[in-house]
């Protein structure tokens, strides 16, 4: 599987040896940066994942920073893109079999190496459920809706 992978300065300490421990896997990981655990900022670095992997380039995109939150937010902004942040091994799964994610925030200060390598794990190996989820996701993911699920867009605000 080709994986793009970035973080922010606090996620740059797991970022190195999560790209290390996918590649042992047998992975493709490209490193999108930083070069640098200099402070800077996650939107720029969750971009370029998130682009990656809505343009095919990477078949699903790891983000790091401080908690996973911010990141993952920053790259779902991105059409295409399905981002998750994940601090447990059954919420990586959760996210795979009911939104069919293709990217997931990790948190590279509240949750340990060892356990984000689970996380990745249960990420990389469950498969989209289909059946149930798929409307769902198809709702999602419609960019020609002016308003949320359904609700208009000028619904009284």
């Amino acid at each position: 599987m080709r994986i793009a992978i970035a973080s922010d300065h606090a996620g740059f300490v797991q970022k190195a040896p999560l790209a290390d421990y996918l590649r042992a896997q047998g992975h493709e990981v490209e490193d999108m940066g930083p070069a640098t655990d200099d402070r800077c900022d996650y939107p720029d670095f969750a971009d370029k994942v998130a682009r990656a992997v809505a343009a095919g380039a990477a078949d699903r995109g790891v983000l790091i920073c401080g908690t996973g939150l911010g990141i993952a937010m920053a790259a779902d902004k991105v059409p295409g893109v399905r981002a998750c942040p994940i601090q447990t091994v059954e919420f990586a799964r959760l996210c795979r079999e009911h939104n069919d994610a293709n990217v997931i925030g990790l948190s590279g200060r509240f949750v340990s190496l060892e356990d984000n390598e689970k996380i990745l794990d249960a990420f990389l190996s469950t498969d989209f459920e289909g059946g149930r989820h798929t409307g769902r996701v198809e709702k999602i993911m419609r960019e020609d809706d002016p308003g949320f699920a359904g609700v208009p867009a000028d619904f009284g605000l």
